[in-house]
């Protein structure tokens, strides 16, 4: 296999065995991808949102980073539905 970087040896970065065109498998390094995003009022995972690396972040198209709904890519469902009913009660 042969020495390898510094950086490279701690986890912060996954190992891909990739196989050559000449037939030979070879590991490489590749950036892990951030954490799911979640809901800061209940905690479930958000649902529609990318989890990707910023720079793949930054070439998505907006419809695909996050929902268009009121307070997409920010609340679940549920407490968005929550949030809104409480806004027009306050009312």
């Amino acid at each position: 296999m042969g020495m390898v970087e510094g950086r490279k040896k701690s986890r912060t970065f996954r190992r891909v065995k990739v196989k050559t065109p000449g037939g030979e498998t070879k590991v490489h390094y590749k950036r892990r991808k951030p954490s799911k995003i979640e809901c800061p009022e209940c905690g479930k995972v958000l649902a529609g949102t990318a989890r990707e690396l910023p720079g793949k972040m930054k070439k998505l198209p907006k419809t695909q980073k996050r929902p268009t709904r009121p307070y997409g890519g920010t609340l679940c469902t549920q407490c968005t539905r929550k949030k809104i009913t409480q806004k027009a009660r306050a009312k």
